[in-house]
């Protein structure tokens, strides 16, 4: 039997970092949602399909907690595991498939179960397994994260996808290598475009999609479009399969999906509001959107927080800016484009951050500060909501906990700028 389950493992897939699988960040996604976010005074993540582990690794370093993580990828298992070590984190990794994680029987229970690429790309055997893994190790009151394709938003690209893996299959050699049969799919793409398939000229986003696959990284590529097993899925049949784990859909992982107003028109806001059912309105958010992945956040059990309960528990939480002030522009993008952000409310929010040094500030301090309780009600969590959700502020922890990460993400640090230069 082919370990790899037709899962391209000839090239290694590319080194990255997810922000949306933090801890920290799920939390602040949560609260933001009115959803209570899984209890940290022990926690425990789990990462499944890991790549080369430099998420789970920065994680275990930064974060207060146990790491673990499996991926059926050796050398994959031995890159996370090299971290692991530089950085002197007790992080646990495997080359464990998901099937063997499921008959593993000294696994504890989880506050945390992440999946970030994998879904889409897996067999339905796989998907079984990873949500009895769900199932059996996942928290009361946990959090599991997961990104996936998203249909409708491929239905016009899955007949470009299809045509370049049989192409790479059927014409493509041993002898080529994975790239080679990569770039003379490509190849074959654009010629049909250049000869005026009918395809193209019905659905010429697809031609702008090959245009764009023709400049991205090859090992991406492979992992994103080459795999054996590949399926977008509407957000109804995610949640149908999710819910044999019992789980529900708490919130976009991504902050500023949160925000309909800016993705949103206010007749599409009309439309959506109207739909008292959440699979229905996650569905149909889809297709307002043409929306072509996601990133969600489904619970165990959560509770839901009053009104009062969500500010108290946000109040509580700090944020700090991962940029400088002074490079931070007063628009984003979102899915009505690019949203203008209002000096007058983002910037008391921004030099209120970058006071003290830029050291962390809890929301709560910051909610006293005359030129933000002179704001709008409700502008700072919003405000501080977007700051995060563009990668221009993230929640932070504790000084204590921040103390005792520091030797560990110093070492991880050193070793990952070292092995740049290589």
């Amino acid at each position: 039997m082919d370990w790899t389950s037709g899962y391209v493992a000839e090239i290694d897939y590319t080194h990255g970092y997810y922000r949306e699988i933090a801890p920290g960040l799920i939390d602040f996604a949560l609260l933001l949602s009115g959803h209570e976010p899984p209890d940290r005074s022990n926690m425990r993540y789990l990462e499944l399909g890991y790549g080369q582990g430099l998420s789970a690794n920065i994680h275990a370093a930064a974060v207060a907690g146990e790491v673990w993580g499996a991926d059926f990828n050796p050398a994959h298992a031995a890159n996370a595991q090299s971290l692991a070590q530089r950085a002197q984190s007790q992080a646990r990794f495997f080359d464990d498939s998901f099937a063997d994680l499921t008959a593993r029987d000294d696994l504890p229970a989880f506050d945390y179960i992440v999946l970030h690429g994998v879904w889409s790309w897996v067999s339905d055997e796989n998907r079984r397994a990873i949500v009895e893994i769900i199932r059996r190790r996942l928290k009361v009151g946990g959090a599991v994260y997961m990104s996936y394709n998203t249909l409708p938003g491929w239905a016009v690209a899955m007949p470009l996808r299809h045509m370049m893996t049989l192409h790479a299959e059927t014409v493509g050699s041993d002898a080529q290598g994975v790239v080679g049969r990569i770039d003379a799919s490509i190849t074959f793409g654009a010629k049909l475009a250049e000869v005026g398939a009918r395809y193209f000229a019905a659905n010429p986003m697809a031609k702008t999609r090959l245009d764009a696959i023709a400049g991205q990284n090859r090992n991406y590529l492979a992992h994103e479009y080459f795999n054996r097993d590949w399926a977008p899925m509407y957000f109804s049949d995610v949640h149908a399969w999710l819910s044999d784990a019992k789980l529900s859909y708490a919130c976009a992982a991504a902050l500023l999906d949160q925000m309909d107003g800016f993705n949103l028109s206010a007749a599409q806001q009309e439309v959506l509001n109207a739909i008292p059912y959440a699979v229905l309105r996650e569905t149909v958010r889809d297709y307002l959107l043409n929306q072509q992945f996601r990133r969600d956040v489904h619970t165990r059990g959560a509770r839901r927080l009053s009104p009062l309960e969500r500010l108290e528990r946000l109040n509580d939480l700090r944020i700090a800016l991962t940029v400088a002030a002074g490079e931070i522009t007063w628009e984003v993008e979102a899915g009505l484009g690019k949203v203008g952000l209002k000096p007058e409310i983002y910037g008391p929010i921004v030099d209120a951050l970058a006071d003290d040094g830029a050291s962390p500030k809890r929301i709560g301090d910051l909610a006293a500060r005359p030129e933000i309780a002179a704001l709008p009600p409700g502008a700072l969590i919003e405000g501080l909501a977007v700051l995060v959700g563009s990668g221009r502020a993230h929640p932070a922890q504790s000084d204590a906990d921040a103390e005792v990460a520091a030797p560990r993400c110093r070492r991880l640090n050193a070793y990952l700028l070292d092995r740049a230069r290589i």
